[in-house]
């Protein structure tokens, strides 16, 4: 790399960090709230006020454009999409787009790459679906997103699933535990649905709710790696079970108890499912959960706004569980669409979530947007287990459905191992190794040279360098540069013996190494 361009690489991968100096405050924060506080944000006002902690103002359309695009669909936003919204003088134009991006088919590829991490869809070991399996799961669970599927239902479906698991997509939930035994089974079951960790029940309490799965049994077939799920037919006489609040019934003879289970879970008022996915849904979006981790609610480790999740809750089971309904509540809060910008020294301002949390984007989703700026290159394989897989290099990565089938890019930027279904598998922290490969990969500067992208940005902007380098900064931060980054870039193109195809690669590979790219803001 030249020293030029590693020069303008420092200068402008410095200004994209530090947003909260004045000079580059602008892109980043809106003068003034355009939309109402909702109930959401009348909680954590409440909350806030408490604390002592001030409000921040609200984000720029352009960081809520952005940060819309990967909190919901997992995707960049293209530079027509940009200059749409930013040029649209709707007052509603922000609810208008979390509604449209929700009926996108990348929102149900994004929100079943989400599902198949918890759920463990994975081929090989030591999960073991294999691929019969992950593909007819996969395929349920995204149909499940497509079709936006009552949450409650989508969980019952799951828990009382019996036959075959290459024919019956939900019985794969059994099938990708790390055991048949009824305490892994229970292991599983808190943890996807109830948010809790099983070590944290009480021995009595695991006991109990593993005789509710005592009864599920497994059998192979004369088809190669197929697996029936059922209810064994030697537990004979009626069965005493005792859920984990203290409710007893009995089942009886030939009743499956995993019926009655589900029929508890998800009530109203149970204390556990409404509350979870809630609070799961507000983690995936605000970047914490208001339990935090959410998949370790305990009593000792309490909720930051306990009246927000109790809404949430409720308003979960008074819609009946329509989670596009919770995304709309949240997505249209001014808490979601505050600053990031810490204002002030209060260290509590993310966990009371005071402004919107930074946090660096998934594996996935850096892949495909480096991909959209670049030229197509990935391509995925996985020659074990038989038959042997092949993914298409046009293929989206967001949209691949196994957890074995992965590569370099996605083992380097912490993609989930998918082997325990917990949150914390996703490995988002940066490493010395994604910045160099980012900084330096062959790859990816041949990837740069084939781009499309910059082809095309260049032949439009027929050598209006100022135009050019707005346009390129449109594609990769999905807003305009400011006075200092126009200004740098200018002094850029101005480099003694480089042509301006070159300046405009350059400047892009610069962009894509910055923090403000990579990172949710």
């Amino acid at each position: 790399m030249r020293s030029s361009l590693l020069i303008f690489l420092i200068l402008v991968t410095t200004l994209s960090v530090r947003i909260a100096e004045a000079q580059a405050a602008n892109p980043y924060e809106a003068a003034a709230w355009s939309i109402p506080p909702n109930a959401v944000d009348e909680m954590v006002l409440a909350a806030l006020q408490a604390a002592q902690v001030v409000p921040p103002p609200p984000c720029s359309d352009a960081v809520f454009l952005r940060r819309a695009y990967m909190d919901v669909i997992g995707t960049l936003p293209k530079l027509t999409e940009v200059q749409t919204f930013l040029q649209d003088p709707d007052p509603e134009k922000r609810a208008k787009l979390i509604d449209s991006l929700m009926e996108r088919g990348e929102f149900a590829d994004y929100w079943s790459l989400k599902w198949c991490d918890l759920l463990r869809v994975k081929s090989e070991f030591p999960i073991n679906l294999w691929p019969n399996a992950v593909q007819a799961y996969h395929h349920w669970i995204r149909e499940a997103m497509h079709e936006n599927m009552p949450f409650d239902e989508f969980a019952g479906e799951l828990l009382t699933a019996s036959g075959s698991n290459f024919r019956v997509p939900p019985v794969n939930f059994y099938r990708a535990i790390q055991g048949k035994e009824p305490s892994t089974i229970v292991a599983a079951v808190s943890l996807t649905f109830m948010g809790v960790r099983a070590d944290n029940w009480s021995e009595e309490q695991r006991a109990e709710l593993e005789t509710v799965f005592s009864r599920v049994a497994y059998k192979g077939t004369a088809e190669w790696k197929e697996e029936i799920v059922y209810l064994d037919p030697e537990a004979e006489g009626p069965l005493d079970v005792v859920f984990p609040d203290g409710f007893a019934t009995t089942v009886p003879a030939g009743d499956d108890p995993r019926d009655y289970f589900a029929d508890w879970l998800i009530t109203r008022d149970n204390p556990w499912f409404g509350p979870a996915i809630a609070n799961r849904v507000w983690y995936w979006l605000m970047g914490r959960g208001i339990v935090h981790e959410p998949d370790d609610m305990r009593p000792d480790n309490p909720a930051a706004c306990p009246e927000l999740l109790t809404y949430l809750a409720e308003e979960l089971s008074n819609c009946n569980y329509d989670l596009r309904h919770i995304f709309r509540l949240i997505l249209n809060s001014r808490t979601y669409q505050s600053s990031s910008v810490q204002h002030g020294p209060e260290p509590r301002e993310n966990t009371l979530f005071a402004m919107y949390t930074v946090r660096r984007l998934g594996a996935e989703v850096i892949s495909d947007a480096v991909e959209y700026l670049t030229a197509p290159g990935q391509t995925y394989s996985s020659a074990i287990p038989e038959p042997f897989t092949y993914i298409p290099a046009d293929q989206r990565t967001i949209a691949l459905a196994d957890g074995s089938i992965t590569g370099t890019f996605l083992e380097t930027f912490g993609r989930p191992p998918r082997d325990t279904g917990l949150e914390s598998e996703r490995n988002n922290n940066p490493t010395d190794a994604q910045r160099l490969y980012l900084l330096n990969s062959a790859d990816i500067g041949r990837s740069i040279s084939r781009s499309t992208v910059l082809r095309a940005l260049l032949t439009f902007t027929k050598g209006d360098r100022a135009k050019l380098t707005g346009a390129i900064y449109l594609a990769v931060l999905s807003r305009l540069p400011t006075q200092a980054e126009g200004t740098q870039a200018a002094k850029y193109f101005e480099t003694e013996g480089l042509v301006a195809k070159q300046a405009a690669e350059d400047i892009a590979w610069a962009l894509m190494n910055s923090k403000e790219f990579l990172y949710r803001h």
